[in-house]
């Protein structure tokens, strides 16, 4: 279905903008704004550029960058806030995880004793 990485939503500390890629326009409204502050609030800390990313195993990833003449990017403080974020946010980036492999890889999930998604 996909090539590449599929990218859920980013965040710019450049640009103070935030993108939310509408393929996923059917998640809850709390989740949209739960990712919405969870990415402007990292690009306000630690400067550059953040994205969530599915790969291609449907896991998701966040990929950060900044500009080689970003003085205020902070590469230590990146690492760190993403692990924080990580910790904090498990429930919320698994369930995103399951969500992406149901329904845009077509798997199926058993959950608790039931199948999820589609059957092969």
């Amino acid at each position: 279905m996909y090539q590449e990485n599929v990218v859920l939503c980013g965040a710019s500390a450049y640009e103070q903008k935030y993108y939310f890629n509408q393929d996923f326009d059917s998640l809850p409204e709390s989740i949209k704004q739960e990712l919405h502050i969870m990415c402007v609030l990292y690009t306000e800390d630690i400067g550059g550029i953040l994205t969530l990313e599915f790969d291609d195993n449907g896991s998701l990833q966040f990929k950060t960058e900044a500009l080689d003449s970003d003085a205020m990017y902070d590469d230590v403080g990146s690492v760190l806030k993403i692990k924080q974020l990580q910790t904090e946010k498990r429930e919320l980036l698994q369930s995103l995880e399951m969500y992406y492999k149901v329904f845009f890889l077509g798997e199926t999930i058993e959950d608790g004793g039931e199948m999820i998604g589609k059957e092969s």
